[in-house]
């Protein structure tokens, strides 16, 4: 007897930590067809496995290594069916019915993937009690104090879902469920503290805010890669763009805290350190692609990211990121010595106003064609205004080319041919891969300003110097104001 029972306990350990994973299903209503296992990364979906019914609608998905963790989903006919999770049990059965998958879903041996399927059925519910007064919200001809009672309706529906949520997470908490649910709540941030003299601390809810952002959502744990939705890089995105200032200090000193959060796991470093280069590739703000050039030499060029990518992508990375750093705001603005009309050598270091504009041009490019006349507009109306000076570049070999151009556009400014060149190509000292490209330089010659629209250069160069002129009084009155 004693035999018996010590034989049962060894079958039920090997049973419970069976290695790889075996997915079985039933689905009355399929048969003799291709069934696929899919998997969502980040913004991307990928086939994992294959499988065929049989008569009956029975298949399996099995393999011996653990699948990763996260949302996956059957595809049958090129079109998704429904989702499942995978988590740390990864030995179960799912029965339903193709007339309603959701509904008729059972499942067993994996209480993960039955709270999944109790979800979203009780969500469902939810959508249908919540669904008139959104109708009642949403519709313009209704007056806002009829909307005022639909809204406090439609909250109660909110709070019967979260406390659902939280439910969840305080009985299952390690299910891919409860990750998902946690990993959506925003924290809530505490009332500022009082200082010693009485007054409000009103920078403590936003430096608590960037302390606690992550608390709900674990950036270590690459199962959150794997969402129907890009929730790890829109997480990531949010804290860059909402909490911390546009300025390549401050952003890459923000990255450092996330990647050191996420680098506990390979793969969670892999990605976050990739979200971030991708993000800063062409950034929607002037100056911030130095972000670039810093991810790059920290974590390409060091071989940090060596355990991941090759050769071939570290040589497109290295590639652009050098020609990025040529010309970062900040900089000082490599010299252009070049011929000009009348083959006289022009150096752009002469010029001794108090800007420079920097703009490399094709005789033939459309876009020039365009951009040219309004720079031409605002040399005639502001030079004198803003003491500022054109260096123009002609990338074409003609120099009948550029004259026609000249004399077309009525530039009345410095033109030289780029490639009648005393000091090596433009394409070498600056990033002008494309045509037009418009670098602004202070009387030091150092960029502060790259690819403005011609259009928006008054509005700059009335910004600059207001800022400047503000900096100045700062300065003078040691005020630098509180660092964030």
């Amino acid at each position: 007897m004693r035999y018996l029972f010590f034989a049962f306990c060894l079958l039920s350990t090997f049973c419970f930590a069976q290695p790889g994973y075996n997915l079985k299903f039933k689905v009355d209503g399929w048969k003799d067809t291709t069934v696929y296992l899919g998997h969502y990364y980040g913004e991307s979906t990928y086939l994992k496995d294959t499988a065929r019914t049989n008569a009956k609608g029975e298949f399996m998905f099995d393999g011996k290594n653990e699948l990763a963790h996260g949302v996956y989903f059957l595809v049958l006919d090129k079109s998704k069916i429904f989702e499942i999770v995978i988590g740390k049990n990864q030995h179960f059965t799912m029965s339903t019915n193709a007339s309603d998958y959701i509904k008729n879903m059972k499942v067993t041996g994996d209480p993960d993937n039955k709270i999944f399927f109790e979800n979203m059925l009780f969500n469902m519910e939810r959508h249908k009690e919540a669904e008139p007064y959104l109708k009642i919200i949403q519709d313009s001809t209704i007056t806002e104090d009829k909307k005022k009672d639909a809204r406090a309706a439609f909250a109660k529906v909110n709070e019967k879902v979260l406390a659902y949520q939280n439910e969840v997470i305080a009985k299952y908490p390690g299910t891919m469920t409860a990750t998902i649910f946690k990993s959506s709540q925003a924290v809530k941030v505490p009332d500022a503290p009082k200082k010693a003299n009485g007054t409000i601390d009103s920078t403590f809810q936003l430096r608590w805010y960037r302390e606690h952002y992550f608390d709900n959502f674990d950036l270590s744990n690459d199962a959150l890669i794997r969402m129907p939705r890009p929730v790890y890089s829109e997480k990531i995105n949010e804290y860059l763009d909402k909490l911390y200032a546009p300025q390549a200090d401050t952003i890459a000193r923000a990255i450092d805290k996330v990647v050191a959060k996420a680098k506990k796991n390979q793969e969670t470093y892999k990605y976050a350190v990739w979200t971030c280069l991708l993000k800063y590739q062409q950034p929607e703000i002037m100056g911030l692609d130095e972000v670039y050039v810093r991810l790059y030499d920290k974590y390409f060029a060091s071989g940090e990211m060596d355990f991941w990518a090759t050769d071939k992508l570290k040589k497109n990375l290295k590639d652009y990121a050098d020609r990025l750093r040529k010309s970062l705001i900040g900089k000082t603005a490599p010299n252009l010595i070049m011929q000009d009309a009348n083959f006289k050598p022009r150096s752009m270091y002469d010029l001794k106003n108090k800007y420079t504009i920097v703009y490399i041009f094709d005789p033939d490019c459309g876009h020039c064609k365009t951009e040219t006349p309004k720079l031409v507009d605002f040399y005639t109306k502001d030079k004198a205004k803003f003491d500022v000076e054109v260096y123009a570049v002609s990338t074409d070999t003609s120099m009948a080319k550029m004259r026609d151009y000249i004399k077309t556009m009525g530039m009345k400014w410095i033109t030289v041919n780029g490639p009648r060149t005393y000091v090596g190509t433009y394409a070498d000292l600056y990033d002008a891969v494309t045509t037009p490209s418009l670098f602004v330089l202070d009387e030091k010659k150092k960029i502060i300003a790259k690819k403005i629209p011609a259009e928006k250069l008054n509005e700059f160069f009335t910004n600059y110097e207001k800022f400047q002129k503000a900096k100045a009084a700062e300065k003078l009155k040691g005020n630098t104001g509180p660092k964030l």
